[in-house]
């Protein structure tokens, strides 16, 4: 059982109640220092975004627009996805570019359809701020630098972990944590539909990247995991994500194409009737799945059971 994250604020209000407020002076820790970091502008250009604009703590750190909106108003190329179960994670973002989260971290901050400032420039921002130096100095025993602002950062977003969800008291033992139509759906996932192929594990991701589909190099031109590695068998592959807290984080897919649950399932039930001869598309999406529209109900209950209880009990 995964350990549940006390440190969860939202620009200093307390946004559920297990949630515990750091003040300034209490900031003892690399996670402390790292939460105060990912709700601060100052890591932004224009001082007008922050970590937390596009990773809304309400949604489960993800965002509801496609694309977010980077400092200057410019789109992102590619949907926010959820920080939060990231901490066993071999490979981060869609692409996978980032090994780790203090790699992941700073790529944000330096996007320029992002908050478009380079680290170098952030670094000396916190350097010319006097609580930033002291409380760095503190926990690091040195002054800001790289290296250690994407620890902090890191460190926070490691405690973004999740486990209190209808699914996880259901298999601890609680035969009522589920719905009778989530039980069915839990079924469908692991048999007939064979989610649980990509979606396994404790986060529900086998941290693979698949093409579904999703690339035909005309509507859809995102070649993904291709842009980093430039093997051709990697054209349209993606990171498989995790499905923990799925409900709320809609739109999804790398390009935010689906607005809902049911349009996910409906389009891996029948993908080739949103592209048509997508290359390199996984095998196994060329055999129709088949499922029944009840079939269909089951499973997107079975996947609102995924969905931890801070954000559906409020």
């Amino acid at each position: 059982m995964k350990k549940l994250s006390l440190v969860f604020l939202f620009s200093g209000v307390f946004l559920m109640n297990f949630q515990i407020k750091t003040t300034d002076n209490e900031i003892q820790t690399k996670a402390q220092l790292g939460e105060k970091l990912f709700f601060d502008p100052i890591l932004s250009s224009k001082r007008t975004l922050s970590c937390a604009s596009c990773h809304k703590p309400e949604f489960a750190f993800a965002d509801t627009s496609q694309f977010s909106l980077g400092v200057d108003g410019v789109p992102t190329d590619r949907n926010t996805p959820s920080a939060m179960n990231l901490a066993g994670r071999l490979q981060l973002f869609w692409d996978g570019r980032a090994a780790t989260l203090e790699e992941q971290a700073l790529q944000p901050i330096a996007a320029v359809n992002e908050m478009n400032l380079p680290i170098t420039e952030a670094v000396a921002r916190l350097n010319a701020d006097a609580f930033y130096v002291k409380t760095f100095k503190r926990i690091f025993k040195v002054a800001p630098n790289e290296k250690t602002l994407a620890e902090a950062l890191a460190a926070y977003e490691r405690t973004l972990e999740t486990a209190n969800t209808p699914y996880d008291r259901y298999i601890n033992g609680d035969d009522q944590a589920l719905s009778a139509e989530a039980i069915r759906g839990r079924l469908v996932f692991i048999g007939k539909a064979n989610c649980a192929n990509c979606h396994s594990g404790e986060d529900f991701t086998a941290d693979r990247f698949k093409n579904i589909g999703l690339f035909d190099g005309k509507k859809f031109k995102d070649a993904g995991r291709f842009n980093i590695t430039k093997d051709s068998s990697h054209i349209g592959h993606f990171k498989v994500p995790g499905l923990r807290n799925i409900a709320v984080t809609a739109p999804y897919m790398h390009d935010g194409s689906f607005k809902t649950l049911r349009e996910v399932i409906e389009y891996y039930n029948k993908p080739d009737a949103v592209v048509k001869n997508a290359p390199n598309r996984d095998l196994s999406l060329n055999t129709p799945i088949g499922l029944t529209e009840q079939e269909i109900s089951d499973l997107e209950a079975f996947l609102h059971s995924l969905t931890d209880d801070r954000f559906t009990k409020k």
